[in-house]
């Protein structure tokens, strides 16, 4: 059975930092490119920042520079670094994982920027 538990959100202070660990399980980590995803009330869907299975980094215009996305394969991890968090960042992050045809989600975790 495939799990990707996020944990690590929060409310935070304009101008603070978060870090978002998401744990995987059931699947052969390393073949698996991974992705950090956002919903905000009312909003679709958007991707945040995705590593491949290689190491390659992505990341939505509204995140560089201050969100790092980073894996440690041998502890089947993916983590999102959040510096100068913005109230526009307030939403629900989710974990992904892809291979091919096969596209895994998390259950999602409250990240709340606001004063």
């Amino acid at each position: 059975q495939v799990q990707l538990e996020e944990s690590g959100g929060g409310s935070v202070q304009p101008g603070g930092s978060l870090r978002l660990s998401c744990a995987a399980s059931g699947i052969i980590f390393g073949l698996y490119n991974m992705a950090w995803y956002r919903q905000a009330p009312g909003k679709q869907r958007e991707l945040v920042a995705r590593i491949t299975n290689g190491g390659s980094t992505t990341y939505a215009d509204s995140v560089k520079g201050r969100f790092t996305i980073s894996r440690d394969n041998a502890k089947y991890t993916v983590s999102l670094q959040m510096n100068s968090l913005k109230p526009d960042d307030t939403a629900v992050y989710y974990c992904n994982a892809d291979w091919g045809y096969l596209n895994y989600w998390g259950q999602g975790t409250q990240v709340t920027v606001s004063s």
